[in-house]
């Protein structure tokens, strides 16, 4: 299958579940200038798999890790570059957190509405609770563009870095704490 890149929200809805939908409705509102590459989700559920659209968003493509506390009271998203190892401990110490770990996935879908493989900071639309707490690798803000899902994992979206933690967050009612992770 050839890959291609594409200015904007598909023309045709039909075969886009409502959560996708919404992504694009909210970027749409908020003027926001984005590309897409639609894929079959096979192609997106690793980071390995992810590196063949990686080269036509030419792009920050990040891991996003969602995890929560030990008592599961405390959740978090996670965005760093794909090509940084997560350290556990490196984290928890930042954010002075006992331990932290990979939260369920029903709490995913609970919180953010999106399933394994899917996690993104669009995710964050869904929280209207602000259950969730954005944290940021510094890395991440480094580059120009962004690559994310549109909550499912048959699209990745490319966006400006300063549009995702500027009137994205805003609009999405989050704010996000910025980390410096080695990854040693």
């Amino acid at each position: 299958m050839q890959l291609t890149l594409e200015k904007g929200s598909p023309k045709d809805y039909s075969d886009r579940l409502d959560k996708e939908q919404r992504c694009y409705a909210l970027l749409d509102e908020l003027n926001l200038s984005y590309w897409r590459c639609d894929h079959p989700d096979a192609n997106a559920n690793t980071m390995q798999d992810c590196l063949e659209i990686d080269g036509i968003l030419e792009a920050v493509v990040c891991k996003n890790l969602f995890l929560c506390n030990r008592q599961h009271t405390q959740f978090y998203l996670l965005m760093m570059p794909g090509d940084k190892v997560f350290k556990t401990k490196e984290l928890s110490g930042q954010l002075g957190c006992a331990r932290l770990s990979f939260a369920e996935p029903e709490y995913m879908e609970e919180l953010l509405d999106i399933t394994p493989g899917s996690v993104s900071v669009l995710g964050l639309m869904n929280d209207k609770e602000n259950k969730v707490q954005l944290i940021v690798d510094e890395d991440v803000l480094k580059g120009e563009f962004v690559g994310c899902h549109p909550c499912i994992n048959t699209s990745s979206l490319k966006l400006y870095t300063q549009d995702i933690f500027g009137p994205l967050l805003k609009a999405m009612h989050h704010d996000m704490i910025k980390v410096q992770l080695v990854g040693e």
